[in-house]
């Protein structure tokens, strides 16, 4: 399961402190990623740099609600400073308002930022329909992006078991799936694994892995 998890840390109050030790367990636990806000890119990949442990952040994080031209910019300057994958939250306000052509029209354009560089498209699926994920999930295929994930965990509620099923059942085989928002235990990881994620995003990871009493960074 270890292989599966991002070990993350989005707090606005996170310190250096809590940054580097979150590092450390990734790399003592052979997570796949930390996933951090763009500020640590840079720090994270040099305290990284002789692990295994990839460096993901966050573009136009938690709301979607920059400007294509800005998550474009946060896309080049993250992956300028380290970053290895990138995980774009989608314009929410354009789902709703079913601005479909924009909305592919933005993630075309952060892929192309990306180059070979992974990319994956947060849906906030706590705020959507499930045939507003559904189109979702065809848009970011043909987009480009690399995979779909659930949520920010800045929400009103993470992943489903449900909504990973779907997403799944949407983008096939060819696209990764990951559920974020949520997950705090190895039931819960392996609940999604099981339904079909090949990715999972946690705070909780320590926990999830060698059920120890759970902590979590609010993710």
């Amino acid at each position: 399961m270890n292989h599966y998890i991002d070990h993350t840390l989005l707090l606005a109050n996170a310190t250096t402190n809590q940054i580097n030790t979150l590092c450390d367990e990734a790399h003592e636990h052979q997570f796949f990623s930390v996933c951090i806000n763009p500020d640590f890119v840079e720090h994270c990949a040099e305290r990284l740099n002789t692990s295994n442990v990839k460096i993901c952040t966050v573009i136009g994080f938690p709301l979607g609600a920059n400007t294509t031209a800005v998550k474009v910019f946060e896309t080049q300057n993250a992956i300028s400073l380290g970053a290895d994958e990138i995980d774009m939250v989608v314009n929410i306000s354009d789902v709703l308002d079913g601005e479909w052509d924009a909305i592919e029209r933005e993630i075309a354009a952060i892929k192309e930022a990306c180059g070979p560089k992974l990319l994956k498209v947060i849906f906030e699926t706590c705020l959507l329909t499930n045939e507003q994920i559904v189109e979702l999930c065809n848009i970011s295929k043909h987009a480009g992006a690399d995979f779909v994930k659930t949520s920010t965990g800045f929400s009103t509620g993470g992943a489903t078991v449900e909504h990973i099923k779907l997403m799944r059942d949407t983008v096939g085989k060819q696209m990764g799936v990951k559920a974020s928002g949520g997950v705090r235990t190895k039931e819960t990881a392996q609940a999604m694994i099981d339904a079909g994620a090949s990715r999972v995003g946690a705070s909780a990871s320590v926990s999830i892995v060698t059920d120890e009493a759970p902590t979590t960074n609010g993710y």
